[in-house]
């Protein structure tokens, strides 16, 4: 049943930003995304069976570290929930249809019913009459005669080995009012797990009523989500890692400075804004954790600067295998190619990215999701399928020159770049098996893993380029020459009499075609 609520929860369409990126790229900086502070604005609940029903949240939340009531320093009274996991309804507002409330009598008590229901994933099957051997999810008579529930409620049964959950807090309407208020009331969370909130009614005169207001959730370290605290632990690490890389980097860029190339002042721009990135989403995660809010502006900032390094990332690869700075001393009529699948590739990427993270922290439709996850893998196919085509070309012509040193130099690259698309190529097919065997998130403590083995494979795909074309004294290894005698004396090749001649005139040959090709594509 839980299944079915969430799907056609996801129909109503909640997330509008898909169709409205650029808009919302304007509207950033002035606002903020709400995150573990749920608000609803005059939303309607949605029809499931014999009841009505409006999904309030679901977010993955650790026990309390702290069981026993404790008071705020300030106040004798006020509760403290330092150390605690809450569900705070602060407060919630019901609003029934102007006619449904006119068919009741100013003195009547308790015209109407709503319940909002927490239950941890594990007990969904405790909501309904599926126990009962019933399809029902509202207690009808012939089950209340039965001394199985009350009448017009929703259909719970209990979890013996936790006792009051699921949680049921009710809200009645009063005589003729309009609307009826939720109890300020807050929820501690004594038990690690994945929990939903769903507001419900059974009454079918209730149709047409909106809810209004907010609920906060917090763990107890912060109002990070359960899914997404990991990640802060790990994006500060990276921020360490990656800036360990930009040291180390930078002194042998100094070093060597009379010899660099310009595809080490690129590699230069891809460190910093892997470093910059990965700063800024620590800093973002580390508000979140603070306030409940995601701040757009900081959000927009951490998405910019990932997708610019994705495509940046994927430029370079392209680049190198191509040979550029190595075999062919420019791209020729390629680089307006390049140029434009970049940025294709950016805006994609972009909008995923504003969709993933500047929407509300519930999963949203898996079909909003495709349309634009679809592009973005397409891309990512085009850039593998040209990266490989560039790398034979260039092997096949490092060997046909006989430069030992290069040809080694990208058979290294070659296997590195193989080994980690079969690696992405593995880690799709589990990603693919996680989502489909995961669909209400159960497993959600270890849902971190996925997005942090993609920041890990790119790291690791940069050091290898990093270790591979590092500066150094000699650098004809890897250095575009337009002769062949540096080559010749570095790898070591003795060319005498005619045969040398030879190689001489065919390696000049060589180059002179490469340039052609150059100017032809």
């Amino acid at each position: 049943m839980l299944q079915d609520m969430k799907q056609r929860q996801f129909r109503r369409g909640r997330i509008k930003i898909p169709m409205f990126v650029v808009c919302v790229g304007l509207f950033l900086c002035f606002s903020n995304v709400n995150a573990s502070i749920h608000e609803y604005r005059m939303e309607a609940f949605s029809p499931k069976s014999d009841a009505f029903f409006f999904h309030g949240g679901s977010e993955g939340l650790y026990a309390s570290k702290i069981h026993e009531p404790t008071t705020d320093a300030s106040s004798e009274t006020k509760p403290s929930f330092k150390g605690k996991s809450i569900i705070s309804f602060d407060p919630v507002t019901f609003v029934r249809p102007k006619e449904t409330a006119k068919s009741h009598h100013q003195m009547q008590q308790n015209t109407g019913l709503v319940e909002a229901i927490i239950l941890e994933v594990k007990d969904r099957a405790r909501i309904g009459g599926s126990s009962l051997k019933s399809d029902a999810i509202c207690c009808n008579k012939q089950l209340a005669d039965q001394g199985s529930c009350n009448q017009g409620e929703v259909i719970i049964q209990h979890n013996p080995n936790n006792l009051g959950w699921p949680k049921r807090i009710k809200t009645f309407f009063q005589g003729d009012n309009e609307e009826a208020k939720m109890d300020v009331e807050t929820v501690e969370i004594n038990s690690t797990g994945m929990y939903y909130l769903y507001f419900m009614f059974c009454d079918p005169q209730l149709k047409g009523t909106l809810i209004k207001g907010r609920t906060v959730w917090k763990n107890p370290n912060g109002y990070l989500p359960g899914k997404m605290a990991p990640l802060m632990t790990f994006y500060g690490l990276m921020s360490l890692a990656y800036l360990v890389l930009g040291l180390a980097w930078f002194l042998r860029f100094v070093q060597f400075w009379k010899d660099i190339i310009h595809l080490h002042y690129h590699i230069t721009l891809v460190i910093a804004l892997g470093m910059c990135e990965m700063a800024v989403w620590y800093f973002e995660y580390s508000n979140f954790n603070s306030t409940g809010t995601r701040p757009m502006g900081i959000t927009l900032w951490a998405v910019t600067f990932g997708s610019v390094k994705k495509t940046l990332a994927r430029l370079l690869l392209l680049v190198v295998s191509m040979g550029f700075g190595v075999v062919r001393p420019t791209l020729g009529g390629l680089t307006s190619k390049v140029v434009l699948l970049g940025l294709i590739y950016f805006i994609a990427t972009e909008a995923l990215e504003l969709v993933e993270h500047l929407g509300n922290i519930n999963d949203f439709s898996g079909k909003a999701k495709l349309v634009l996850v679809l592009p973005v893998a397409f891309l990512d196919a085009c850039f593998i399928l040209w990266i490989f085509s560039s790398l034979s070309k260039t092997l096949e012509k490092l060997q046909m020159r006989r430069n030992l040193a290069k040809l080694e130099l990208y058979r290294k690259f070659t296997n590195a770049l193989a080994v980690s698309v079969l690696l992405s190529i593995a880690w799709i097919g589990f990603e693919l098996y996680f989502n489909a065997t995961d669909p209400l998130s159960e497993f959600w403590q270890i849902a971190w893993i996925i997005p942090a083995f993609w920041n890990m494979l790119a790291y690791c795909l940069l050091v290898v380029i990093c270790v591979l074309w590092a500066p150094s004294r000699n650098p004809t290894r890897y250095a575009y020459m337009e002769g062949m005698g540096e080559d010749s004396d570095e790898e070591g090749i003795a060319l005498t009499g005619n045969s040398g001649d030879m190689a001489m005139k065919l390696e000049r040959q060589a180059i002179g075609d490469d340039l052609e090709e150059d100017k032809r594509e």
